[in-house]
């Protein structure tokens, strides 16, 4: 059995769920079990707090984790990194009151600065030869120059909402953060193919995001010039058609220039054009 530990509750508890359904790996729905069996596959989940996932499977109390790239570098433990899961995704960026004028990270010289990643900035500081002061704060960081705590903060920020709810304004981003898949260093070969198991399990959503499968029915004089603006896979496919002057085309289209391709492939004749999202793709 393969324990995976994840994060309790929030944006990133949510979206690794999402990951586990859509591998058609089931999970019971108890918030109150911090130990749940899967009913699907070899799996058992353990649900701590982020910054308690890193050590849990360092040291072998958790097999695999998902957890942000963020506490990962700011635990500093010897788990494995085994992939980035696209999800998730923010920065840490240091940020100063709306109102001053910032000339560069020398502004941060013999200032205090409040943080729950002091690893991290510590790190950042030392790089840029800045001398601050840091204050470890494990919450609400953002009002911390407002009652005169630090000057300034670094923290994670995903819109900058809060950041402007407290008349703050982002100078400089230290490190992008995303979702990350990490493992223990003593895992057996056993639990090892488990994880490969789950990786193509991972490997066939991701690659599904964003695609969607187009058929159409194209003039087959035309063919030669629809074929030419398709960027499939590997190749559309085509079939041929009870009216002999028309043909079936199907293929894969990226959603990012899905209406562009559309909108040529109408000014070609293409007709009848069906779309559906795809659940999975295995390459």
């Amino acid at each position: 059995m393969l324990r995976i530990a994840v994060q309790s509750k929030g944006r990133l508890h949510d979206q690794t769920m999402e990951l586990l359904a859509e591998a058609d790996i089931k999970i019971g729905t108890s918030k109150r079990t911090l130990l749940c069996k899967c009913e699907n596959f070899p799996l058992e989940v353990l649900y701590l707090r982020d910054d308690d996932i890193p050590q849990s499977v360092a040291t072998g109390i958790a097999d695999i984790g998902i957890v942000g790239e963020n506490e990962y570098m700011e635990q500093e433990e010897q788990a494995e990194f085994i992939m980035r899961l696209g999800f998730s995704r923010c920065r840490l960026s240091l940020a100063i009151p709306k109102e001053a004028e910032y000339p560069g990270v020398e502004w941060f010289n013999g200032k205090t600065i409040a943080t729950s990643y002091p690893v991290i900035l510590e790190r950042f500081l030392k790089k840029n030869g800045i001398q601050a002061e840091i204050h470890r704060i494990a919450g609400s960081v953002e009002i911390s120059p407002s009652i005169g705590l630090a000057d300034a903060i670094f923290d994670i920020v995903s819109s900058g909402s809060t950041l402007v709810s407290n008349n703050l304004k982002e100078v400089e981003v230290v490190m992008q953060s995303e979702a990350l898949l990490i493992g223990s260093p003593s895992l057996s070969e056993e639990k090892r193919e488990m994880v490969r198991q789950m990786l193509f399990r991972f490997e066939a959503v991701r690659q599904a995001e964003d695609k969607k499968y187009v058929r159409m029915n194209v003039p087959r004089e035309h063919l030669d010039d629809v074929l030419s603006v398709l960027p499939g896979l590997k190749s559309p496919t085509v079939i041929p058609l009870a009216d002999a002057a028309w043909c079936s085309v199907h293929t894969v289209l990226d959603q990012q220039r899905f209406w562009e391709i559309i909108g040529k492939l109408k000014e070609m004749g293409a007709q009848g054009i069906l779309v559906t999202p795809i659940e999975k793709m295995i390459l």
